[in-house]
């Protein structure tokens, strides 16, 4: 069966993991209504034609610039 020290290690692995999933998620909503307050042309292009590629390809560079500007400060 499983030790205490077993379970106690796979509660940590389960919260890092969903630490890791929340930030990305967030990050990603965050990406997304920056995108939608500075580009919403092409959120109402993609959302009117049904593709999401234009979409992905801005919330690409959205995310691509953040990280640049980051790595600028560090």
């Amino acid at each position: 069966m499983y030790t205490e020290q077993d379970r106690m290690s796979l509660a940590r692995v389960s919260l890092s993991l969903f630490g890791v999933v929340g930030i990305l998620a967030a990050t990603i909503a965050g990406a997304t209504i920056w995108l939608l307050l500075t580009d919403p042309v092409t959120v109402a292009d993609a959302v009117a034609s049904g593709e999401v590629s234009p979409l992905v390809k801005a919330l690409a560079g959205v995310l691509y610039d953040a990280m640049q500007g980051i790595l600028k400060y560090l």
